[in-house]
């Protein structure tokens, strides 16, 4: 009998460990797209298919933005897209074969960095209200991690991380904003490869937040006719899922959790 209630207890902790979102309007997962490192097929590709589906997403702009793109990103800004911060000079580990080495990078200057390019983007779009992404997904600067640093500094609300296919967020209780994974989209990755990941997210009931990079060329490259599938999938079940920007999402959540509305996963 003793043995029955202990695992009772167990099962029962077990269930409240991972807490569920009741998401807007009667939503039943929601999903949101990332877009890195300012790159020329996103506003050439991935944009214009995101206003044929009447979609939004989320952009993380480095310093690469120039006098031919910046009034472009400006406009995007203005037409709902979230313009978010990923470093000035994306410096990563040495080992990523990056042409900015973060391995004799501070805390400090790290941070600096992220303010610097804060500045740049309020520029762009006159807000000040920022998320970000860490450069090649590493949260650590020389070797050791940053994002307590980042924490103090409160220089952006939320952060986004790496992960695979199987980077399904259901334990809302638990997220740490500053550590939000996503799935990393890797070269030539299906459009039925993407709308798998999809469904998971929406079995779950959670949120999936996808990483890409070039739409139909530049780098780390997602066929242009694989990621129009994937958005003719969100649209076609725009009913059950909620697309929002990395902060729409992240806002929402920290509300839910605020007023105490997370439910037990059933």
């Amino acid at each position: 009998m003793k043995k029955l209630f202990l695992l009772f207890l167990l099962l029962n902790f077990a269930a409240q460990a991972q807490q569920q979102i009741k998401w807007p309007n009667n939503k039943k997962a929601v999903i949101v797209l990332t877009y890195d490192d300012a790159l020329l097929t996103q506003l050439n590709t991935a944009v214009p298919q995101l206003d044929a589906a009447r979609l939004k997403a989320t952009f993380f702009i480095t310093g690469d933005v120039n006098s031919q793109t910046i009034s472009r990103w400006r406009k995007l800004g203005q037409k709902g897209y979230e313009l978010a911060n990923h470093t000035l000079f994306h410096p990563c580990a040495s080992s990523n074969d990056n042409p900015v080495s973060s391995d004799n990078y501070t805390a400090y200057r790290m941070i600096r960095e992220i303010e610097v390019m804060n500045h740049f983007l309020y520029a762009i779009d006159g807000k000040t209200s920022r998320t970000y992404a860490y450069p090649c997904t590493e949260i650590t600067a020389g070797g050791k991690s940053y994002v307590d640093t980042l924490k103090y500094y409160n220089l952006v609300k939320y952060a986004r991380i790496g992960g695979d296919s199987n980077a399904v967020i259901t334990d809302f209780k638990n997220l740490d904003p500053l550590q939000v994974p996503s799935y990393g989209i890797k070269d030539n990755t299906t459009g039925a490869q993407l709308i798998a990941f999809v469904k998971r997210v929406q079995q779950s009931g959670g949120m999936g937040v996808l990483m890409f990079h070039g739409i139909g060329g530049d780098y780390i490259t997602t066929p242009a006719e694989a990621h129009k599938q994937l958005l003719a999938y969100l649209n076609k079940n725009r009913k059950e899922i909620w697309v929002a920007t990395f902060q729409q999402a992240m806002d929402y959540i920290t509300e839910a959790g605020k007023s105490n509305s997370f439910v037990p996963l059933e």
